[in-house]
């Protein structure tokens, strides 16, 4: 059963073009961070391949690959914002291509428009007086977050533990929390809503996004063809649009 937390179906565009590159109906299972550029990415996409159909299934990549493996989710494509969790797809052997990494992102401190609780750095969210939430540990953004903590040499207690980045976003647009740790990219996206105190390169986190085609696929040539378009010029020019930085 797809995750209720966000399943975007695309309507394809109109018309008809007998020499589509691509036809036939791709779902993608993609990392809760990759929601924004990867709509407008289905766009394009079915744009150039009038005949191909996308849907989005957005969710924690450790949810979405649980639902993969254990649940026999319909998915043709995974895009996961760690390794970890891609691991997990092809330890099941349930992949039916081999991953590759496609953009990477780093992590930032998301804070309240203005940042009134003068917030400079992570070492300031040791300090219990602060609301801090971070994405739980089972997920890449809550991984990557406590790999911050380690490498400062500072004790988080978090206010709480929310099930993927895009909750984190919310809690402190939404005035209910302080601050929290979150992508760059969804920094970015929040716009006028949030603001961002960047995290020092010495602590920082490269996320690597990989994405593979699913064992299960339905039609691998047209997961496959989704993917090839990510990895292309337009597909990589959308995802530096929304921040995200080239594969290493």
């Amino acid at each position: 059963m797809l995750s209720a937390i966000a399943l975007l179906a695309l309507v394809p565009a109109c018309g008809d073009d007998d020499s589509a590159d691509s036809s036939g109906a791709v779902t993608v299972f993609a990392a809760a961070s990759l929601t924004d550029a990867f709509i407008e990415i289905g766009d394009a996409f079915m744009t150039a391949n009038p005949d191909a159909e996308v849907t989005f299934n957005f969710a924690a990549s450790s949810e979405l690959v649980t639902q993969i493996n254990e649940g026999g989710a319909p998915a043709d494509v995974f895009a996961s914002a760690d390794q970890n969790n891609m691991t997990k797809l092809t330890d099941a052997g349930n992949n039916r291509s081999d991953p590759v990494v496609f953009a990477t992102n780093v992590l930032e401190l998301i804070v309240e428009p203005g940042n009134p609780q003068g917030i400079t750095g992570v070492a300031d969210l040791a300090n219990d007086d602060l609301i801090t939430v971070v994405c739980a540990p089972e997920v890449p953004c809550g991984n990557y977050a406590q790999q911050i903590f380690d490498a400062e040499g500072v004790t988080v207690n978090p206010d709480s533990l929310e099930e993927n980045v895009r909750a984190v976003v919310t809690k402190v647009t939404a005035g209910e929390a302080d601050a929290g740790i979150v992508y760059k990219t969804d920094v970015t996206a929040a716009g006028d809503q949030a603001d961002g105190v960047e995290i020092s390169p010495d602590i920082n986190v490269i996320a690597e996004y990989p994405i593979a085609v699913t064992e299960a696929a339905s039609d691998p040539e047209a997961a496959q063809a989704f993917i090839d378009f990510i990895l292309g010029e337009q597909g990589q020019q959308f995802l530096n649009s929304y921040g995200f930085l080239p594969p290493d």
